[in-house]
């Protein structure tokens, strides 16, 4: 979990009961339960490996390929953050925003966002509408001779 101006914290969260109306409920590796205001919260990381350090990608090169909204968050400290929001609105959470990272391979699997860290959340795009358009039949030209008539 990252706090605004103030160091991290390790812990684990049970994926079904950590927003709580007053904050985030996080178990420390030590096993005390504390729960963390919102407006403290910047992030909550769900991450493959406490200990393992390597460079964050907060924005998407190009277009992503995975399916759902592509947003573009800032934060109140005015850092930006780019991820895949769920198309489906009831995975939305009252407290804030799930979000799948620009990078899927790296530590960070999905970051959850309060919204009282946040100053902005801008829709870039739709990826992978299930939305099926037919493809419409180019007109045939009357120039087109007809063989079979």
């Amino acid at each position: 979990m990252r706090r605004f101006d103030r160091e991290p914290l390790a812990g684990f969260v049970s994926p079904q009961s950590y927003l709580q109306p007053g904050g985030v409920e996080l178990m420390s590796q030590d096993g005390a339960v504390s729960i963390i205001p919102y407006a403290e919260v910047k992030t909550v990381s769900f991450v493959k490996d406490f200990d393992a350090v390597e460079p964050e990608r907060k924005l998407f090169n190009t277009r992503p390929k995975m399916g759902g909204l592509w947003v573009r968050m800032k934060f109140r400290d005015g850092d930006e953050m780019d991820g895949i929001l769920s198309n489906n609105l009831l995975h939305l959470d009252t407290y804030g925003f799930t979000v799948t990272p620009p990078d899927p391979y790296a530590n960070n699997q999905r970051v959850f966002l309060p919204r009282a860290a946040l100053l902005d959340l801008q829709v870039l795009g739709v990826v992978g509408s299930p939305l099926k358009r037919g493809k419409k039949k180019p007109a045939a030209s009357k120039d087109q001779i007809k063989l079979f008539e």
